[in-house]
């Protein structure tokens, strides 16, 4: 049994690079995460602030908080690992991060679910999911929003 421990441990530490973070998360908001006790902020995407509030069907409702929520259910009680982009102006980490061993990109499937944009101000890595997300009519595509950088300035 020990042995078994020791070789796991040893396929996770190879398998890890510096600059990568590994752990169950805490949910931040719809773009930021807790893991390993450093704030991460997710790469090349930006999704509604907290208190933002879309409209869809004529109803306002808070899409930041969706957005939030559609970060959560994504993650659930995975094991999420993030590699390290970037440092903002905030001291925040900026990271890709993935589930199922790097098969899932967390960042990619937010925004094609349509509840976070590509930041195209820092990266292009996620236009074709948000064009997606777009034609899908997906999360906040089903009606009418601000950009997260736009409602920011106001």
């Amino acid at each position: 049994m020990k042995r078994l421990l020791t070789i796991m441990l040893l396929t996770v530490s190879s398998t890890a690079h510096a600059g990568d973070f590994s752990g169950k998360p805490r949910i931040i908001d719809g773009d930021t995460i807790e893991l390993a006790s450093q704030r991460i902020r997710l790469h090349g995407i930006d999704a509604p602030e907290a208190k933002q509030t879309c409209t869809r069907e004529g109803q306002e409702y808070a899409c930041g908080q969706e957005a939030t929520w559609a970060l959560a259910r994504i993650i659930e009680e995975h094991w999420v690992t993030c590699q390290q982009k970037d440092t903002d102006r905030y001291g925040r980490i900026v990271a890709v991060c993935y589930m199922a061993e790097g098969q899932i990109d967390i960042n990619a499937l937010l925004v094609e679910q349509g509840w976070a944009l590509a930041y195209r101000r820092y990266s292009m890595d996620y236009v074709d999911e948000e064009n997606t997300a777009e034609a899908l009519r997906a999360g906040m595509w089903a009606g009418d929003f601000m950009k997260p950088w736009e409602w920011r300035k106001k």
